[in-house]
């Protein structure tokens, strides 16, 4: 009888999100396919555990997926894991479920920290509906071609970035979806230096210019407003903010609570409420 996959989520950043059926799956595995051996045998000593492992990457898929089937039909039970995050999401797995399903091998997948869902949560932005779009293309045309897809996309768009990518990444998501858009940026989730920044795609892009980022990012982009729904602008958020002001709020609290209520970049509703 042929052993079990199980997909089994590392901590993104912070050792202490791991549960303890995480834990017990990595214990009773027979062997461990991991991306990195030497990422996972960090989680194996902290876990106070030591187990056989294989490399699977997204450099192997063919053969290391070979043989972890081959070792699952011989009836042994694999824990697949990557260096963060949940296997099979924009992460190695996928090629490997596909396989062990058309073999009739059983896959169980055990929840745990994903960077896009922890993300999306602390955004701010509309979480009904969303779209995992992963890491863009290096190349810019094809970068290019996938964001004019989603120039109409209503949804909440998800994205993920590496550092030497992100400044090219943002500068390309202003020129397609405006530099008015709302942009909230995850960096270094769960980690020591987490930081969540609320902005808009052009101020994101022009901070970038100048400031080297560090770290790794998840970019949740609001979706285009509905066909036939009006655009807000900052003169809509002017308005508002003169209405919060007759209520007695400050300049500066009544521009920040527009902004966040409009989507609308608070620097830019500020300057423009001093100028009247």
């Amino acid at each position: 009888m042929a052993g079990t996959l199980y997909l089994v989520p590392t901590p993104i950043g912070n050792l202490g999100d791991i549960s303890r059926r995480m834990a017990e799956t990595l214990e009773r595995a027979d062997f461990i396919a991991a991306e990195d051996t030497r990422v996972t045998v960090k989680l194996l000593n902290h876990l106070g555990l030591k187990k056989p492992m294989l490399t699977y990457h997204r450099h192997n898929t063919d053969w290391g997926g070979q043989a972890v089937i081959d070792r699952l039909l011989a009836g042994e039970n694999c824990a697949l894991v990557t260096d963060a995050g949940t296997p099979a999401v924009s992460d190695p797995g996928e090629e490997l479920v596909v396989r062990c399903a058309g073999l009739g091998i059983s896959v169980c997948a055990i929840p745990g920290p994903c960077a896009l869902v922890t993300a999306l949560a602390v955004s701010g932005q509309p979480t009904g509906r969303f779209t995992f779009e992963g890491f863009l293309a290096m190349n810019k045309k094809n970068r290019r071609a996938h964001l004019d897809s989603l120039r109409g996309e209503e949804r909440t768009m998800i994205f993920y970035e590496a550092p030497h990518k992100l400044a090219a990444t943002l500068q390309d998501l202003s020129e397609t979806f405006g530099a008015e858009r709302p942009l909230t940026l995850c960096r270094e989730l769960t980690k020591l230096h987490e930081e969540i920044c609320r902005t808009t795609l052009g101020e994101a892009a022009a901070w970038y210019r100048e400031n080297d980022p560090k770290g790794e990012f998840v970019l949740v982009v609001r979706g285009a407003a509905p066909t036939g729904e009006q655009e807000i602008s900052l003169e809509d958020g002017l308005a508002l903010v003169e209405s919060l002001r007759r209520e007695g709020l400050s300049l500066r609290d009544a521009v920040h609570r527009a902004a966040g209520e409009l989507g609308l970049s608070r620097n830019q509703l500020y300057d423009l409420a001093v100028k009247r």
